[in-house]
């Protein structure tokens, strides 16, 4: 039986490292987060854990907030927001972290510890060559706390470790996988805070996740190896445990191996968007699909309905459909819902989204009621944002460049269309002399013509349509033919003609 959506608010943070650039497998932890804060009424926090210095990135902040905004996840609570558990930085929590790491030193359950970098490299490197894992080996536990005290006073340097437990076992719980078991010998009297009085990532996340009543922590699965530390953590403080969910991995295309921040240059090299949030928008995804995309990677609604909007999930999520199992990013999906959001957009708010990329494809002059009349025309052909000035960009030209490629590519070599060059020529020219008389120059009147003269000329239509298209346009792929032309205009549309004639005609004497 699936156990039921939890009865109170839940609290939910997403605590990213400013380290780098928001990625896809963040933004799944943000999502789920988010979603049963929203569900239940509760709170969905942001907190930024940029205590390694020595990794920070001053843009990244940025780049993981504008991300999830533009992903349609706010939180309640954050660095630019404040809320009655700031500050929402763990570097402006500083002295919070020593106060906790000093109360487990007096409790017994922590050490100062002395150890220069010299003994410890010995140590990890007679570690190395005996082949087992490194582990601290107790040294400075062994002092007495007045000794260790004096030492500190005196200024002599240290950090502060965990004294680990080393008999028994520790059995922790979450939410995905039920009970795992850990012996204590095999946890390592780990650091908590450091030389320079920052703390390691194990103390801060619990301290913060405790005074900011946090109730469910949603976080990789890579995580688990550190799942013992920080239960350990709690039951030293004396602290109730929130509840824990360690997502699924992301596995690369190719269902190898995890995939990495580290990947996306190798992914851009095979064609794909790459795994950072910026690059998806850049890429012309809309964040609708992407959420409805990684939100389906880790977790189901059932084996049917794969559609989603944010609303919809925030109905319809619940933690006991979270599957353990890792999830390869599949970016063909990702195309797939993309297409499905696009099409169910108003028309007025697809065009509204083309804009910007109208904008950096050349054509800075395109406004939304400029592309009112060619949305309709594209909407159901496009798979991203950028597809749509690379479909539609022509538009917006006086005038177009006709290649004998195109008309090779798309007519003689084409294995649905197959026209030689000079049938292609004859028929062209009768098309133009008729298009000249068209009035009203309407779609209809435009298809109406061309279907006659496909009968008359003896043409099957698609060869026909074909090298209409390639002469007034210059491509094989537009939009629909007769909209387009009727949207190009009548003097546009037989000037462009009569060059992609005369481009022929050269071809055809050549040919001759």
């Amino acid at each position: 039986m699936e156990k039921s959506a939890p009865s109170t608010p839940a609290r939910t943070r997403f605590a990213p490292s400013p380290t780098g650039w928001l990625h896809i497998g963040g933004a799944r932890t943000a999502l789920f987060s988010f979603l049963l804060a929203r569900q239940t009424g509760g709170q969905f926090i942001l907190r930024i854990e940029d205590t390694d210095r020595t990794r920070y990135v001053p843009e990244s902040e940025a780049d993981i907030m504008e991300g999830l905004r533009w992903l349609g996840i706010e939180w309640d609570e954050g660095p630019d927001k404040g809320g009655p558990y700031g500050p929402y930085r763990q570097s402006e929590r500083k002295a919070l972290y020593r106060k906790y790491a000093e109360l487990l030193v007096e409790k017994g359950h922590a050490f100062y510890c002395f150890c220069s970098k010299e003994r410890l490299e010995r140590l990890r490197r007679r570690a190395r060559a005996e082949g087992r894992p490194f582990r601290y080996d107790g040294h400075c536990r062994r002092i007495p706390p007045e000794e260790a005290r004096r030492r500190v006073e005196a200024g002599e340097p240290h950090v502060i470790r965990f004294k680990a437990p080393r008999e028994g076992s520790i059995t922790v719980v979450d939410r995905i996988r039920g009970p795992i078991t850990v012996q204590n010998r095999d946890i390592d009297d780990f650091i908590l805070l450091k030389s320079d009085g920052y703390p390691t990532y194990h103390l801060a996340v619990v301290v913060d996740d405790h005074l900011m009543d946090v109730t469910h922590v949603m976080r990789g699965e890579e995580w688990l190896s550190t799942f013992p530390l920080h239960v350990h953590l709690y039951r030293a403080f004396g602290w109730p445990e929130p509840e824990w969910i360690h997502l699924s991995l992301f596995l690369k295309p190719t269902g190898k191996g995890k995939i990495s921040k580290r990947d996306s240059e190798w992914l851009k090299e095979k064609g794909y968007a790459g795994v950072f949030v910026h690059d998806l928008r850049e890429a012309g995804y809309l964040p609708e699909a992407v959420v409805n995309w990684i939100a389906l990677m880790g977790w189901s609604y059932d084996d049917r309905t794969e559609f989603f909007t944010l609303e919809d999930l925030i109905e319809k999520f619940s933690l006991d459909r979270l599957k353990p199992a890792p999830a390869a990013v599949n970016f063909d999906k990702l195309n797939h819902f993309n297409g499905l959001h696009i099409r169910a957009l108003p028309p007025e708010e697809l065009a509204r989204r083309l804009v910007p990329f109208f904008h950096k494809a050349g054509y800075p002059q395109v406004t939304e009621q400029d592309l009112l009349p060619i949305v309709p025309l594209i909407q159901e052909r496009i798979h991203t944002l950028t597809d749509g000035p690379e479909l539609a960009g022509f538009f917006f030209e006086e005038d177009i460049t006709h290649t004998p490629e195109a008309f090779e590519t798309f007519l003689v070599k084409h294995k649905k269309v197959k026209l030689d060059l000079p049938t292609a020529y004859q028929a062209l020219q009768v098309v133009y002399q008729r298009l000249e008389q068209v009035d009203p120059w309407t779609p209809e009147n435009l298809e109406a013509t061309l279907r006659a003269l496909s009968e008359e000329l003896g043409l099957k239509s698609r060869k026909l349509f074909s090298a209409v298209r390639v002469a007034v346009t210059g491509r094989g792929v537009s939009p629909p033919l007769f909209e387009t032309m009727a949207l190009l205009g009548k003097e546009r549309t037989l000037r462009w003609m009569k060059k992609g004639l005369e481009t022929l005609a050269q071809m055809v004497a050549t040919e001759g």
